[in-house]
């Protein structure tokens, strides 16, 4: 196998592959999905313990202002009160049923200085995206997340906001609900300093002279938001969107909004495990406890011709004696990827809502490979040197393999006269020119793969730390030197593209193209260019990537060459 023709394949699947991820990819939202019921039809029962089955939740979502609500299964009542939560990290707007807007403080939506933060949840009909949790009983009336929750008033005081004061390390937010039969719910949001998940616990208090049982649901429901357009090679525009979760059997599964309805209904039973909608370094999940039973369910409920994606966990199912309580808890996540801060809610498969890759052995790989970029961002102090490191930190692992790669290419130039002479010689006999040429690879020890395996073992990392790269919120606005002020935008100036297109013509000289006919040498000679014109559209810290990657292959392979070629070795 030549090595050159490896690297002709390789950059031109490359190229064919960004090009039609620019074919496929959407600017805009998907088309809405076809108009379904606005309720559905009963779900198995959840808890064998529980007798009858269990009521269908409602799936008719509080659309946007401006788009009145019909069909739904109960009768709404006035809106509840909503009041503004304010911590270090989060502005929050919710009542006891919603979680209508959650403003991201320390995240700008711009690199601009007066930005405003990022919005997560809105009830912008353009971004639609809220969490909604509420409840259904066969035992009588129960509160939905459209109307029943009441603040409570004896807690906070009427027209105020809640702000997490210097000193204090919790904010915690009530709410009740009480049915004309005796029972009543409370529920309390709990916000955490420094956090992004929301404590959000439910208590059944059954004063009535009958047991009580339930069955709380919560589920996220939101339009696909418009895109960003930051160029023609906007990591955005071909980053996942759409619903993401996780069971313990199947694992981290995920469905784009454009395969809501073409790949089938979602029921299935849990324990444990997360709902999520995903987008590019942001995500909002609900997060079970490990030990509730519960059933994820897909929907796309219509009203007035407006179409919403919804995923729902319904569950646990709980029974309060007369009498007596039972409580159920659960998590929601509101905010960045933040790996670590992911990793210490210690919630199985929650690390790839980070998704590096739908496929596990990728993502893993990416994980680590930002493990280490994250550590020596903690010694750099600047996310461009950590990447920098990076890439030093990886030909120093891969030396020995790109060793031997440099090390069959200086013997390749050796013998470059001679080979071109055998092509001279043999005309258009390629079978007869392709054994000569094994001929002189036996007889001087040439090894002609040696340049090939290093390139088939480097294919994978370069993957991995591409999606590592693009999908890292640590990065996003983050600035490096100069004119580089934020490595996930495109090199305002293409000096980055520019360099890299040096380096890889120069780069290219190295190599030996004794063998190659006239064709494929033009086609070598054309992709620095292409490349170069490719890589102006990337995020600044992946061409940084590239181009310290190229340099020090560069100087590697000038080394090599000094050291392992000798004269030319004439026929």
């Amino acid at each position: 196998m030549n090595q050159t023709r490896l690297f002709l394949l390789f950059a031109w699947v490359m190229v064919a592959t960004l090009l039609w991820m620019e074919w496929n990819k959407e600017s805009v939202a998907p088309p809405p999905a076809p108009a379904t019921t606005s309720s559905e039809g009963s779900i198995p029962d959840l808890d064998p313990s529980l007798d009858g089955q269990v009521p269908a939740a409602p799936v008719m979502t509080a659309p946007p202002a401006g788009v009145p609500a019909s069909g739904s299964s109960q009768t709404t009542t006035a809106a509840p009160q909503a009041v503004a939560v304010v911590t270090d990290v989060l502005r929050v707007v919710l009542d006891g049923g919603e979680v209508r807007r959650a403003d991201l403080l320390r995240y700008p939506s711009t690199a601009d200085e007066d930005s405003p933060p990022v919005r997560l949840f809105t009830q912008d009909p353009a971004n639609y995206f809220v969490a909604q949790s509420g409840w259904v009983s066969n035992s009588g009336r129960a509160p939905t997340h459209q109307n029943g929750f009441t603040l409570d008033r004896e807690a906070i005081p009427a027209g105020a906001d809640l702000k997490l004061d210097p000193g204090e390390e919790q904010v915690v937010v009530p709410f009740r609900w009480t049915g004309s039969e005796g029972v009543t719910i409370r529920r309390t949001f709990t916000f955490n300093r420094g956090e992004y998940v929301v404590q959000v616990r439910d208590e059944v208090i059954n004063r009535s002279n009958e047991p009580w049982q339930g069955f709380v649901y919560r589920q996220l429901s939101r339009v696909p938001r418009a895109l960003e357009k930051s160029g023609p090679m906007s990591v955005e525009q071909y980053s996942f969107q759409g619903a993401a979760w996780y069971s313990p059997g199947e694992k981290y599964e995920r469905r784009p909004y454009d395969e809501f309805v073409e790949d089938g209904p979602l029921n299935r039973q849990v324990t444990g495990g997360w709902i999520a909608f995903l987008q590019h370094h942001f995500f909002g999940a609900w997060i079970p406890q490990p030990g509730d039973t519960t059933t994820f369910s897909l929907a796309t409920p219509s009203d007035n011709g407006r179409s919403h994606y919804l995923i729902r966990s319904l569950g646990p199912g709980l029974q309060a004696p007369s009498g007596g309580s039972a409580a159920t808890e659960a998590r929601l996540w509101v905010g960045p990827k933040l790996v670590s801060q992911i990793q210490a809610q210690q919630v199985p498969g929650l690390e790839r809502a980070v998704d590096f890759s739908r496929f596990s052995i990728m993502a893993t790989l990416a994980g680590w490979l930002f493990w280490v970029l994250e550590n020596l961002h903690d010694l750099l102090g600047n996310w461009g040197w950590a990447i920098v490191g990076l890439v030093l930190v990886i030909k120093l692992l891969m030396y020995p393999l790109s060793a031997a790669q440099y090390k069959s290419m200086a013997k390749m130039r050796k013998f470059q006269p001679r080979m071109a002479q055998l092509k001279e010689r043999y005309g258009d006999d390629r079978q007869k020119l392709q054994q000569a040429m094994m001929e002189l690879y036996k007889k001087e020890k040439i090894n002609p793969v040696g340049g090939c395996l290093p390139l088939l073992v480097q294919m994978p990392v370069f993957l991995a730390l591409y999606w590592m790269l693009s999908e890292s919120v640590e990065l996003r606005h983050a600035p490096w030197i100069l004119w580089i002020q934020d490595l996930t935008a495109r090199d305002p100036y293409f000096v980055l593209p520019i360099i890299n297109m040096a380096l890889l013509w120069a780069t290219q000289k190295l190599n030996p193209m004794a063998g190659i006919d006239p064709m494929q040498q033009k086609m070598m000679q054309l992709m620095p260019l292409v490349m170069g014109v490719m890589f102006a559209f990337f995020p600044a810290g992946l061409v940084l990537y590239w181009v310290t990657n190229a340099g020090l292959g560069l100087l590697q392979q000038w080394w090599m060459i000094r050291k392992y070629s000798e004269a030319p070795v004439k026929a």
